[in-house]
C-alpha cells in the first residue's frame, strides 16, 4: 500500500489534506489524479504480462460524486460475458419481482433433468426433487456461479422476456441467446461499458427497486464468494467492500477470464466500478488463481482499492449513490 493511502487510512478522511501534503502533493485533487495514474499504470503492466486481448472499463467518482472513466480500453467491444452475464439474468428476475409478478419466496422443484455441471453446487447433490425458492437459486447463481441456477431463472423469466427487460432498461448489446426451448438460453454478449452501466445503476439503486438492489449487492459482496481475482490480496473486511462477479470459458480465440464489480468506501458509498474482459488467453483448463489473467486481476484489484478516491463531501452528497452496508461476517460454532 502506498504511503499516502496508509496515512489517510490511519488518520481518517478529515486529515486527508495533511497526508497529501506530507508526500509532496498540494491537494486531494492531485492525490486523486496520482491514484488514477497508478491504476492506469498497473492495468497496462498486468495486461501486457498476462497477454491476450483485453476489453475494459474502469471508472471512479470525482470530487463532485460524478462517475468518470479511468480506463477505457476497447470498452464498447461486444464480447461474450460468460458467467459475468449472470448479473444481467439476475437483474431480469428481480425486475419481474419488482413488478409483482414473482416473489423471492416463490418455490420451484429442482428437477434431475435440469442439472448442469461446471461451476456451482446443485450438481453435487446427487439426489434431486428439492423445492427451492427464487432467493435460493439467485444466491447460488451469484455467490458460487451455479449453472443449474441459470436454468431455474429461465423457468420464471423466459429468454425473450429477459432480453425485453434488458432492452427496456437501455441496454443495447447485453442479451441472452435464446435456443429452441423458450426457458433455456446461452448467457450471451455484453460490453464493458454496458456492464459498468449496470453495476453503477445497481450501486446507486436505480437499476431496480432499492430493496432488490440491496439483495443483489448483499450476495455479490459476501465473503464466501469469488476470491481468486480482484479480492485475492485483501482482508475479509476489505473483501466485504467489493461486489464482484467472475466469468471464465473459452472460444476460438483461446481462454477467456472476466471479472466485473463495484468498490465501496468503508461506510458503504460506491466509489469505483470495473469491468475487465480478457480473451485470447493461454493456459486452457486452468480455472484457478494461478491463471495469468486472474493473477493480473488480483494485482489490479489491490491497486484500485489502494487508490480509491475519497468520499465526496457532504455538500455534494446528493450526487453520491445511496450507501450499502452488508451485515459484517462473524464466525459461529453452530449449536
Amino acid at each position: 500500500m502506498s504511503a499516502n493511502v496508509s496515512r489517510r487510512s490511519a488518520l481518517g478522511l478529515g486529515a486527508a489534506a495533511a497526508a497529501v501534503a506530507s508526500v509532496g502533493m498540494s491537494s486531494p485533487a492531485q492525490a486523486a489524479k496520482s491514484g488514477t495514474a497508478q491504476i492506469k499504470k498497473v492495468y497496462e503492466k498486468e495486461k501486457a504480462k498476462a497477454g491476450g486481448i483485453w476489453h475494459t472499463h474502469i471508472a471512479a467518482v470525482d470530487a463532485t460524486g460524478t462517475i468518470k472513466p479511468i480506463v477505457e480500453d476497447d470498452a464498447d467491444h461486444v464480447t461474450y460475458g460468460y458467467s459475468v452475464q449472470k448479473l444481467a439474468v439476475a437483474t431480469a428476475v428481480m425486475d419481474k419481482i419488482d413488478r409483482g409478478q414473482l416473489t423471492l419466496g416463490t418455490k420451484l422443484d429442482l428437477q434431475a433433468d435440469i442439472i448442469l455441471g461446471g461451476s456451482g453446487i446443485y450438481h453435487l447433490h446427487g439426489v434431486y426433487g428439492d423445492e427451492i425458492t427464487v432467493a435460493n437459486f439467485l444466491t447460488a447463481m451469484l455467490l458460487v456461479s451455479d449453472n443449474t441456477a441459470v436454468r431455474m431463472c429461465g423457468r420464471v423469466v423466459p429468454a425473450l422476456e429477459i432480453n425485453e427487460i434488458l432492452a427496456a432498461k437501455g441496454f443495447v448489446h447485453t442479451r441472452v441467446e435464446p435456443v429452441a426451448n423458450p426457458n433455456r438460453f446461452f448467457l450471451g454478449p455484453t460490453t464493458p461499458r454496458e456492464m459498468h452501466d449496470l453495476l453503477w445503476r445497481l450501486a446507486n439503486k436505480t437499476l431496480l427497486s432499492p430493496e432488490s438492489c440491496d439483495f443483489l449487492l448483499r450476495i455479490t459482496r459476501w465473503v464466501n464468494g469469488y476470491h481468486d481475482g480482484v479480492r485475492r490480496l485483501m482482508s475479509s473486511k476489505e473483501r466485504e467492500r467489493i461486489a464482484t462477479k467472475y466469468g471464465a470459458d473459452f472460444n476460438d480465440l483461446g481462454e477467456s477470464r472476466h471479472e466485473a464489480g463495484i468498490m465501496f468506501s468503508t461506510d458503504g458509498v460506491p466509489l469505483l466500478t470495473y469491468a475487465m474482459f480478457a480473451e485470447g488467453l493461454g493456459e486452457p483448463e486452468n480455472y484457478g488463481a494461478t491463471h495469468p489473467a486472474v493473477e493480473a486481476h488480483a494485482k489490479i484489484g489491490r491497486t484500485m482499492l489502494d487508490n480509491l478516491p475519497p468520499v465526496p463531501s457532504a455538500a455534494r452528497a446528493r450526487s453520491v449513490a445511496p450507501r450499502s452496508l452488508p451485515k459484517p461476517f462473524h464466525p459461529v460454532k453452530g449449536g
